[in-house]
Order: structure tokens, then sequence, then C-alpha cells
């Protein structure tokens, strides 16, 4: 009876459906893990470049001697670099010219400095919707996993004279462990996903304040 019983036992055993169910579930958890690791990467990173450049940054060094340096750099860190060179580079190009005014020069500065932030919020969220979706349809697959396998498990009752215990465990047991490989898939998903979403959303918002400060910077120099 222990041997019948064990989880292995029930996964080798299961229906098709059942089976197929418990297959599409693991896959999920296994994707999740890895994303839920690539974005536990890409945050601590994210958040010590961050504090990297705004040491850089309000050091006090000149502002083109610090975009060339960034610009000569093997490798970008992203982030308030990214938004730095973006809008640093239009402000530069558009003061080139000559016959742009101060506020067409700061409206231009402001708006590729919107699209660094815009591009670096997307770059910060690839991949949570995966885990939200995960999060919120597994319990609900591992369910329909375990109506069909108790579907199953009723229809094979019919073909008894006698129904007892050890008739009806297997096939109930079999059906549980769908909606605890849901649960085991969704769980670590929803919790993983509402951290980075929030982590996301402090790092934007610690981008867009930088935006407004620098845009404050070069609307002093356009003015002097």
């Amino acid at each position: 009876m222990e041997e019948q019983l064990s989880i292995w036992s029930l996964v080798a055993e299961a229906s098709f459906i059942v089976q197929f169910v418990m297959f599409l579930l693991l896959a999920a958890s296994v994707l999740s893990w890895m994303i839920i690791f690539q974005r536990a990467t890409l945050f601590k990173q994210a958040k010590k470049a961050r504090i990297v450049f705004e040491e850089r940054f309000w050091s006090g060094m000149d502002l083109n001697q610090l975009y060339q340096e960034l610009n000569s750099a093997e490798h970008s860190q992203g982030g308030l670099e990214n938004i730095f060179k973006a809008g640093f580079n239009e402000f530069t190009r558009l003061r080139q010219q000559g016959s742009v005014d101060s506020d067409a020069i700061m409206e231009g500065t402001q708006r590729a400095m919107r699209v660094a932030v815009s591009r670096e919020a997307d770059y910060l969220d690839s991949h949570l919707p995966f885990l939200a979706t995960v999060g919120s349809t597994s319990p609900y697959i591992g369910l329909f996993g375990t109506v069909w396998g108790i579907m199953n498990s009723f229809r094979g009752l019919a073909q008894v004279q006698q129904a007892t215990l050890a008739t009806v465990a297997p096939g109930i047991s079999e059906a549980l462990v769908a909606t605890a490989m849901g649960l085991f898939a969704a769980i670590p998903a929803v919790i993983a996903y509402n951290r980075y979403s929030a982590q996301a959303d402090a790092l934007v918002g610690s981008y867009e304040t930088f935006a407004e400060e620098f845009s404050s910077i070069l609307h002093r120099t356009v003015h002097a």
C-alpha cells in the first residue's frame, strides 16, 4: 500500500491528461525559478550601477568628461548611464545647431530622457508578466488535473462491485498531486512577481527623479 501511494508511482500511473498537466506545471515551475534567479541578479546589478553612477555624477566632475568616459567604456551599465547619455547627447546636438531656441532644446532633451526611462522600465519589467501568468493560472491548471483525475477515479469505481479505501485512495491521491504541483509553481511566482515589481517601480522612480534633476542642471546651463 505504501509503495502504491508513493509520489513517483502516482505520477507514473496517472492518466495521460493528468501527466500532461503535471509536466506543464513542472516546466512552468522550472522556467519561473530560472527567471527568479536571473531577475535577482539583474536588480542587484541595477542597484549597484545606480549608486556608482550617482556618486560619479554628483562628484562635481565635468559633464563633458563624464559623457566621454561613458562612451569610451567597453560595457554599458545601463540605467542612469543610458538616461544621462541620451539626455546629454540630445542636449549637445540641439545646442550645436544654433538656430534652436532654449525652450526647444530643453523640450527635446527631456523627450530623449523620457524615452530612455521608458526603455529602462521595459527592460526591468521583462519576464515579469510570465511570473504573473504562472502565479495566476497554475492553481487552476492543477485544479483541472485534479478534477480530471477524480472523474477517472469515480469512473473506475463503477467497474468494481465493492468500493474500499484501497480502491479509492490511489485515484484521489493521483488527482491531488496535480493541485499540489499547481500551488508549488504558483506561490514562488507570485512572491517573486510582487517583489520584483516593487523593485522595478522603485528603480524607475529613481530614474525619473534623476532625469528631472539632470534637466534642471541643463536648464540652468542653457539659460546661463
